[in-house]
């Protein structure tokens, strides 16, 4: 008896559905790139020890080596990234950047990354202060709207702040009062001179200022050390800074060495006028000798109004040269 087709093929077989041929390659390089990712970021640490030679004693201080490392990756993520860089590659070149700066840390000497580390901690307390709105009491109110508070902080004691609107954009404000720094003497009567000590990378100052007598001396002139860290997140700037010691500097015959710290400076744009700045000043002093506080308080206080006011000369009369040299 001749069998039937359907006992010669057996049950049927269930149908497999067809996947186009250009569906399925798109699955599989998705399944692909996922997986290349997670093996990336496993891989990530050791890959960037293992290229910046740390992973083996004998390599530890070949800073070439480690540069080159590091470029060599910023080199491969720029191929890989094409022209729409992914969430994971940005993830990537953070790291790499966290990695350059922590070489160039290394390249510091222990004395300059002490220099580094305080002027960071400046940075890093002035802004804890200014963040905190509670409790400060109103020393000076000027009709233009300058304002001037204070308040008593544990362990550190009296801060002032300066709070005022400026009508400089901030980068001009930043050029003057950073890149400019040494020629701060030449528009504030309350200060004698400003010398630049020392530079750390791009970050990091130490400066010796030298501040002029009140009338009447009432308080005579001082000096400071200080280290001063300079930064800029986004449209704000920064100028931090405290006291510190530097041996090119010991105390000078005739001036009282002040102590300062944390005090800061803080410019960014106005939110109604982008090429307005508001300015923050924040300043913690210890003058040292016999002087009632009741007069620091007003000294200081008047120091900062005044200070607003002959930025602003200063800016506007530079403004007009530059505009004059323009035409």
């Amino acid at each position: 008896m001749a069998l039937s087709d359907g006992a010669i093929k057996g049950p049927k077989q269930p149908t497999v559905p067809q996947i186009p041929l250009l569906t399925r390659r798109a699955h599989i390089s998705r399944v692909v790139t996922h997986s290349s990712i997670e093996k990336t970021f496993k891989m990530l640490p050791a890959t960037f020890k293992l290229c910046a030679g740390i992973s083996y004693r004998h390599t530890r201080n070949m800073t070439g080596l480690r540069k080159n490392a590091v470029i060599a990756i910023h080199h491969e993520l720029n191929k890989l990234s094409g022209p729409g860089p992914s969430a994971w590659i940005n993830h990537i070149r953070r790291r790499s950047s966290l990695l350059s700066s922590r070489i160039a840390e290394e390249t510091y000497s222990e004395a300059e990354q002490c220099y580094v580390q305080q002027g960071q901690q400046a940075l890093q307390k002035s802004i804890s202060i200014l963040s905190d709105q509670d409790g400060w009491q109103i020393e000076i109110e000027s009709v233009n709207g300058d304002k001037v508070m204070s308040k008593v902080l544990p362990d550190i004691g009296k801060v002032f702040k300066l709070e005022v609107m400026l009508e400089q954009k901030t980068d001009e404000l930043y050029e003057e009062l950073v890149d400019n720094m040494e020629q701060m003497g030449e528009w504030n009567p309350n200060v004698k001179q400003v010398k630049i000590l020392q530079k750390i990378g791009q970050d990091t100052m130490i400066t010796h200022e030298v501040s002029a007598e009140t009338p009447g001396n009432v308080v005579g002139p001082r000096d400071f050390v200080s280290v001063r860290c300079a930064k800029r997140r986004g449209s704000t700037c920064f100028l931090a800074g405290m006291s510190t010691q530097h041996p090119g500097m010991p105390e000078q015959k005739g001036f009282v060495r002040a102590e300062n710290g944390p005090t800061c400076i803080v410019m960014r744009p106005s939110v109604e006028d982008p090429n307005k700045t508001k300015f923050t000043w924040l300043l913690n002093l210890d003058l040292k000798g016999w002087i009632p506080k009741t007069v620091i308080n007003r000294v200081l206080s008047q120091t900062q109004v005044d200070f607003a006011n002959h930025l602003r000369h200063r800016m506007a009369s530079s403004g007009g040269v530059e505009a004059a040299i323009g035409c």
